[in-house]
């Protein structure tokens, strides 16, 4: 045989082998589509509050391509039964629960499995000191209230802004403070993905209880032979999103993103972790970046295996060691059918907690005296991963290093010092040491074209509202 039919056999059935996985992944779709339509107007609905015949419409608009399906499926929301069925034009079912205490989760035959956790009968007083009274708060300044006014401002054509809540904390207080229509202090609003800081935080906690090492092979059963190459993932990798797992990308909030393998993950099996422990790797472990949920999901495992194996024990866990020092009391984090913690997006909490874990960063991980984080472990979630050109770090986003990212947002009115917590479609926790601020910002932006969420403004607008340098507590992050 010669070479040159060699090569064209083998192209030709490479060629073939492409087209046979696009095409199984073609039929994960509607099953994909659905799920998360499912998922999103269950959590809004029964744990959020909000209207589902005009909250979710605005989740779609915000997410490129989501109109071409969005028209085709039936969606039925059973207020009594407390879920959610849809289907696309008849295909692809997906139907997700709501469970007290555990908020909604996608039921692939399991949903009995998962038992809700006892009422917090003790909870336990806050260590971090009230942020604000029981009213919404006025901004304090006239220049804070125009910062604000621009910020909910709606653009005249799409892509719009919508801009549900923003609370922006100085010295430990707010200082200005306002909610979309619909919307409220206690309103538990979806972070999507600034829950990946969230489950950092979770991770960092147990390593100061020395039941993990960043530095150290993930414990996960499935890695533990030294012949298998994800032996040498690290906790660190997966915070880093580093570990080289072939299971696609979860930046992109387009229909095209139905086609990855994070997100058959996601909305198409029960044990989530499990399928991405599963995945082999597609770059060794450090060598690359590639930002996707399954990370994540693998940490949230380690997070409830460390807690007792249970969702009850992971809340039990989250509350005495996160949530109840914070004082965060309108929080829910859902569950997959494993009764893993689904701690890459599913978690949501009121605009003021999710501020007060703002806090916690911004305070060097400590609270009321209280060390939560390990020492430097803020300087270390705020240090650049190489490689991630949108600027990130261990869990959270970064305007350290010199990405592409941390250029733009600090050209564009962000101080260089900032980090944050970001989700799709417009949520940001951004903490700004050199300024003592905090500024929690929440809506259902498309995330292009950039900027269109008036974010970068917001910041610059409310730096220089909020004047001076503020006081830094804790150590100076660039030079840890």
């Amino acid at each position: 045989m010669t070479r040159r039919r060699m090569i064209l056999i083998l192209a030709t059935t490479t060629a073939l082998g492409g087209l046979a996985l696009a095409a199984a992944r073609a039929r994960d779709v509607p099953k994909v589509a659905t799920g998360f339509v499912a998922s999103v107007v269950c959590s809004e609905t029964f744990v959020s509050g909000l209207d589902p015949e005009k909250s979710f419409p605005e989740t779609a608009a915000a997410m490129p391509g989501a109109g071409l399906l969005t028209w085709a499926m039936d969606s039925r929301v059973d207020r009594s039964r407390k879920d959610v069925t849809v289907t696309l034009l008849g295909f692809g079912r997906s139907h997700s629960v709501y469970r007290e205490g555990l908020g909604c989760h996608l039921d692939h035959g399991d949903v009995a499995a998962l038992e809700p956790p006892p009422a917090d009968s003790r909870p336990q007083p806050a260590l971090l000191p009230e942020i604000a009274g029981p009213s919404v708060v006025a901004p304090e300044s006239p220049e804070l209230a125009a910062a604000l006014d621009r910020a909910f401002a709606e653009r005249a054509q799409p892509p719009f802004r919508r801009t549900k809540a923003i609370v922006v904390v100085k010295d430990g207080h707010i200082v200005a403070e306002r909610y979309a229509d619909g919307y409220g202090i206690d309103t538990p609003i979806l972070g999507f993905s600034a829950t990946k800081s969230v489950t950092s935080a979770l991770i960092g906690i147990l390593e100061r209880q020395g039941r993990l090492a960043r530095d150290k092979p993930a414990p996960i059963a499935a890695w533990q032979n030294e012949d298998d190459s994800r032996h040498a993932i690290t906790v660190d990798h997966l915070l880093r999103h580093t570990a080289g797992l072939a299971l696609g990308s979860s930046l992109s909030a387009s229909l095209g993103a139905a086609l990855e393998p994070v997100n058959r993950m996601k909305f198409m099996v029960s044990d989530m972790a499990a399928y991405a422990e599963s995945i082999a790797l597609e770059t060794a472990p450090g060598e690359a970046w590639n930002y996707h949920d399954g990370n994540t999901l693998i940490l949230s495992q380690l997070i409830r295996d460390a807690a007792g194996g249970t969702p009850a024990d992971v809340l039990r866990f989250a509350r005495a060691e996160l949530f109840g020092p914070l004082g965060m009391c309108h929080v829910t984090i859902e569950f997959d059918g494993a009764g893993t913690p689904e701690g890459s997006s599913q978690m949501l909490a009121s605009t003021r907690d999710w501020a007060r874990f703002g806090l916690l960063y911004l305070n060097d991980g400590v609270v009321g005296g209280r060390r939560i984080l390990p020492e430097g472990w803020v300087g270390y979630s705020a240090a650049p991963t190489p490689g991630a050109w949108v600027g990130y770090g261990a869990g959270f986003w970064t305007n350290l290093g010199d990405s592409f990212g941390a250029k733009y947002r600090i050209a564009h009115g962000w101080p260089r010092d900032a980090f944050f917590a970001k989700g799709t479609i417009g949520q940001f926790v951004i903490v700004i040491p050199s300024r003592h601020l905090v500024i929690a910002r929440f809506g259902k932006t498309p995330n292009w074209p950039l900027d269109v969420d008036g974010v970068s403004r917001l910041v610059s607008e409310v730096v220089a509202a909020t004047g001076g340098e503020g006081r830094l507590a804790g150590r100076d992050l660039i030079h840890q």
